[in-house]
C-alpha cells in the first residue's frame, strides 16, 4: 500500500492532470508571455485600470469623489490587482515539480520525507520572487485601498510604477540601463563622492558666512543642484574660496554628465538592433501565410517590390547587415539572419506561418543549403531557389526543390524572342510588367467552389473576361502532379487545387478570385 503524504499525492495528481497544466500555461501566457496574443489586451486593460485608480485616489486627496467611484477603486480595482499578485505568485515556479523531486530523492536515499524541510523548500523558492522588486510594487500597490489609514494614500506612487510591467517600451528601457549597471553605479558613486567632498568644503569655508547654510544637509543639497548643473540659486557661496570650489564642481558635473549620457547612448546602440528584431518576430508571428525573402540582392529587391505590389506578406533575410538595412529602410520586414540555420525559421514560425521560402542570394552554394535546410525542417513548405549552375539545379531537383530560377537561361530565352518576334515579346513584357492594368495571373480553386467539378467548356471565360491560357494540376490520382497542361480539352474536368491561369484585366480576375 502506497503511504505517500497527501501534499505528494497531490502533487502526483497535479503533474498528471492535463487541465490543470492548461489552465496554468494560460495564466502564464497572459501575464508574462509578450508574444501571448491575448497578453496585450490584459496589458492595456490593467493600464487602463491603473490609470483609473491613480486618477480617483488623486482626486480624493482635495475633493469628495462620487460613492460609485470609491467603490470602484475600493472593490474592483483592489480585488484586481490582488488576483493579479496571486497568479503572478502561482506561476513564477512549479511546487508540484519541487514536491515530486523532494519526495523521490528521499525515496532514493531510503530517507523519511520531512515535511518540515519541504515547506521550507517551497517558502524559499516563493520567497524569492515575493521578495523581488516587481512583487514589493504590486504588494505596495494593493495597500492605497484601504481607507481607514489614508497615510497609505502615499503608496498610490507604486501604482503608477506597475505599469512598468505593461509597457514594454518602458521595460526595454529598464532592461537598457541594467545590461550598464556597472558603468552607472560606477558614475553615480563617483559623483556622490565628489558632492560630499564639496558639501563639507562649502559648509567649512561659509557655514558661519553665507546666511542661507544653516546645516551640513544645505551644504550637501547645494552641492547636489550645482553638479547637475541645475543650479536654482537659493544657495549662492558668498566668499571667493566658496566660488572656487563652485567652479571645480560645475566642470565635475558637465563631465559626469558627458559620461552618464554616453554609457546610455552606447547602451541604447547596442540594443536597438534586438529591439527592432522583437518587434519584427512580433508582427511577422500575426501573419499567415507568409513568403520569406533570402537574399536582398538586386534581384530580391525586384522581387520584394513585386511582393508588395501584389499584396503577399513577406519578410526578408540577409546575412549582410548593409542589406537587411536596405530593406528595412525601403519599409520591408527584415532581420539579419543566417537563413542556412534552423532556428531562424523555427523563431518565425516554420510550421505554422511559413508558405513560401524564395532563396534568392547570388550563391548557388548557399541557396542550395538555404533550400535543404528548409525542406528538411518541413515538406510541405514551398521553395523557390536561384541557381546560375545546371550541376547544382540537378541537386536541388534531387531535394525536391518545388521551382528552381535560372535568371540566365530565362535571360537567354527572352533575348532570343526579342530577337526574333519583338513585337510577342513588347506583348510579354507588357502582360508581365502589368501595363494597361492587365495581368497573367493564377486562380486557385478551392473545394466546393464555383469551378469545383465543372469541365472547361461549362466555363464561359469570354463572359468573365478573361483569356483562358490552360491548368496546373493538382489531383494526383490523374497523374502529372503539378504539371502545366495548356488549352485542355474542353471536356477537362475541374477539381479543387487546380489552378486557372489566365490572362485578364486586373478587375475581372480579382472578380473571378471572389468567386471561387
Amino acid at each position: 500500500m502506497d503511504n505517500k503524504p497527501w501534499l505528494v499525492s497531490l502533487a502526483y495528481y497535479l503533474a498528471s492532470s492535463r487541465k490543470y497544466q492548461k489552465i496554468k500555461d494560460f495564466f502564464y501566457n497572459l501575464l508574462e508571455n509578450s508574444h501571448y496574443k491575448y497578453n496585450k489586451f490584459f496589458n492595456i486593460f490593467m493600464i487602463i485600470v491603473v490609470l483609473v485608480s491613480v486618477t480617483s485616489l488623486v482626486i480624493d486627496v482635495q475633493y469628495d469623489i462620487p460613492n460609485w467611484l470609491n467603490n470602484f477603486d475600493l472593490y474592483f480595482v483592489t480585488i484586481v490587482f490582488i488576483i493579479e499578485y496571486i497568479l503572478r505568485i502561482w506561476v513564477y515556479s512549479d511546487i508540484k515539480k519541487i514536491i515530486i523531486e523532494e519526495y523521490e530523492e528521499r525515496i532514493f536515499f531510503g530517507k523519511k520525507l520531512s515535511l518540515v524541510r519541504l515547506y521550507i523548500k517551497i517558502f524559499k523558492d516563493k520567497w524569492s520572487y515575493v521578495s523581488s522588486l516587481p512583487s514589493i510594487i504590486d504588494l505596495l500597490a494593493i495597500l492605497p485601498s484601504y481607507r481607514g489609514l489614508r497615510a497609505l494614500r502615499v503608496l498610490i506612487l507604486f501604482r503608477a510604477f506597475k505599469m512598468l510591467r505593461y509597457t514594454k517600451s518602458l521595460t526595454g528601457f529598464l532592461d537598457v540601463l541594467k545590461r550598464k549597471k556597472t558603468e552607472l553605479l560606477t558614475l553615480f558613486t563617483l559623483a556622490g563622492f565628489f558632492i560630499f567632498i564639496a558639501g563639507i568644503m562649502l559648509y567649512v569655508i561659509e557655514g558661519n558666512k553665507n546666511p542661507h547654510i544653516h546645516n551640513l544637509f544645505d551644504a550637501f543639497y547645494w552641492a547636489l543642484v550645482t553638479i547637475s548643473t541645475v543650479g536654482y540659486g537659493d544657495i549662492v557661496p558668498v566668499t571667493p574660496e566658496g566660488r572656487a570650489v563652485s567652479m571645480l564642481i560645475i566642470a565635475t558635473g558637465v563631465g559626469l554628465i558627458a559620461f552618464i549620457t554616453s554609457v546610455i547612448v552606447s547602451a541604447f546602440s547596442e540594443r536597438i538592433s534586438s529591439l527592432r528584431e522583437e518587434k519584427v518576430f512580433q508582427d511577422v508571428s500575426k501573419k499567415r501565410h507568409l513568403t520569406v525573402l533570402c537574399g536582398y540582392g538586386l534581384l530580391g529587391r525586384l522581387i520584394a517590390k513585386g511582393l508588395e505590389k501584389e499584396k503577399i506578406d513577406f519578410i526578408v533575410l540577409d546575412i549582410d547587415e548593409k542589406m537587411t538595412a536596405l530593406a528595412d529602410n525601403d519599409g520591408y520586414y527584415a532581420l539579419n539572419a543566417d537563413a542556412t540555420k534552423s532556428k531562424i525559421f523555427e523563431e518565425i514560425g516554420l510550421k505554422d506561418n511559413i508558405a513560401h521560402v524564395l532563396c534568392m542570394t547570388s550563391d548557388d552554394i548557399q541557396n542550395a543549403f538555404i533550400a535543404v535546410n528548409v525542406k528538411s525542417l518541413n515538406q510541405n513548405i514551398v521553395v523557390t531557389a536561384r541557381c546560375s549552375d545546371s550541376d547544382v539545379a540537378k541537386k536541388l531537383a534531387f531535394v525536391k526543390v518545388d521551382h528552381i530560377i535560372m535568371p540566365e537561361d530565362i535571360a537567354g530565352k527572352m533575348g532570343v524572342v526579342y530577337a526574333g518576334e519583338p513585337a510577342a515579346f513588347e506583348v510579354l513584357l507588357s502582360i508581365i510588367e502589368h501595363k494597361h492594368k492587365t495581368q497573367i495571373d493564377e486562380i486557385h480553386i478551392t473545394a466546393e467552389s464555383y469551378f469545383d467539378g465543372k469541365s472547361i467548356k461549362e466555363i464561359d471565360f469570354n463572359s468573365l473576361r478573361l483569356i483562358f491560357l490552360g491548368v496546373v494540376k493538382a489531383n494526383k490520382e490523374m497523374g502529372d502532379f503539378g504539371s502545366f497542361i495548356f488549352n485542355p480539352q474542353k471536356e477537362y474536368i475541374l477539381h479543387g487545387g487546380d489552378k486557372l491561369v489566365c490572362i485578364g484585366y486586373q478587375t475581372a480576375i480579382a472578380n473571378v478570385k471572389r468567386m471561387v
